[in-house]
């Protein structure tokens, strides 16, 4: 480590290149590693502040909660045990009353003495009691809404009364109102349908039986099954590993090149006693020293961002999710390290000294 550090000092322009690039790179993972995670949650949040088990949705839906319908006779021949809540969803466009604008939604009905309702977090106001009223996710009093404001969801449906927030409600990368199943129902079909539903959702508890025409998820593989999600995840996923694999080629050709340079070192060190295997650790410590700098770097810059980053931006930083990517992106840099460990073994001094 001694010899890395001395090095470095010595040619500090060339080290602050690599150290430059191997931060932006570090950067950008981080950026997209919190914007694959904030997409994902935003996807989700709604459907895991349940912490329910299981869904039960029309099998003709594909698994797509708004394909989704079960009717009065459906849901009665559904047997479960444990908790369960009937769901009913609707994709919207929110807008005041003698307001300008609309801000897409879901809306979703639930029913007032089931547990999704029961289990509602509110931030501020209250939960709503009676048909026409909601509470809605913080992400529309961002968008300027505020409690007691009456909106219109549908075209000829009802208004609707805000009287609560809660947080971490989206879906779909959509704030979620919720409502009555009764007002879900009267702005869905335009008059009350008794017993219409768009899934049952079941907590710690199974489904016993359950009619034709029905079928039964788990909470995970409905998640999985959310339009774009899984497409979205993958495409982060795959930009991300040919980032760490960029990583990895970049700080070898690097330290290859570094290598190439110094070989007449190597062999005078060689001479003089330094082992093969000090030079070898030299040249991963160097790969270490460069990489550690470059994610402070990357991280103060990461942090900066945060403190930044408009709230309407759909990017959420997880601490222990980039401490992985760190981690991951530091043994990319060591393996890139070793390539040029082959070059340092076979230098010979006599051949080196004798050719200069």
């Amino acid at each position: 480590m001694f010899l890395t550090i001395k090095e470095m000092k010595h040619n500090k322009l060339r080290y602050s290149m690599i150290i430059a690039v191997v931060a932006l790179i570090s950067y950008l993972i981080f950026i997209l590693t919190s914007l694959a995670y904030g997409l994902a949650q935003e996807n989700r949040q709604a459907v895991d502040s349940w912490r329910a088990d299981n869904i039960v949705l029309n099998s003709d839906a594909n698994g797509v909660l708004a394909s989704s319908t079960l009717t009065k006779q459906q849901s009665a021949k559904i047997k479960v045990t444990g908790n369960a809540s009937k769901l009913g969803e609707l994709a919207v466009a929110v807008k005041k009353i003698h307001g300008q604008g609309k801000t897409s939604a879901e809306l979703l009905g639930v029913s007032t003495d089931q547990f999704i309702y029961r289990e509602l977090k509110i931030t501020q106001g209250k939960k709503f009691t009676k048909n026409n009223e909601a509470v809605v996710d913080e992400g529309l009093r961002t968008a300027g809404y505020k409690i007691g404001d009456a909106i219109k969801v549908a075209a000829h449906g009802p208004k609707v009364k805000i009287v609560g927030f809660t947080k971490n409600a989206k879906m779909s990368v959509a704030p979620v109102i919720y409502t009555s199943l009764a007002t879900w129902r009267q702005i869905k079909y335009g008059a009350q349908k008794d017993g219409q539903l768009s899934a049952l959702v079941v907590k710690n508890g199974t489904v016993s039986s359950r009619p034709a025409g029905t079928q039964k998820l788990t909470i995970a593989d409905f998640i999985n099954q959310m339009p774009g999600y899984t497409a979205q995840n993958m495409t982060f996923e795959f930009m991300i590993g040919f980032l760490l694999i960029i990583t990895m080629i970049i700080i070898a050709i690097f330290l290859y090149i570094l290598t190439i340079q110094k070989l007449p070192l190597f062999a005078t060190l060689k001479i003089q006693g330094v082992l093969t295997g000090y030079l070898i650790k030299n040249t991963v410590g160097q790969a270490g020293v460069i990489t550690l700098t470059g994610l402070v770097i990357s991280g103060i810059l990461a942090l900066v961002t945060q403190l930044v980053m408009p709230a309407a931006v759909p990017m959420t930083f997880s601490y222990p999710l980039l401490a992985g990517a760190a981690g991951l992106l530091l043994v990319m840099a060591l393996l890139g390290s070793l390539i040029p460990v082959r070059t340092i073994k076979k230098v010979d001094p006599a051949i080196m000294i004798g050719g200069y």
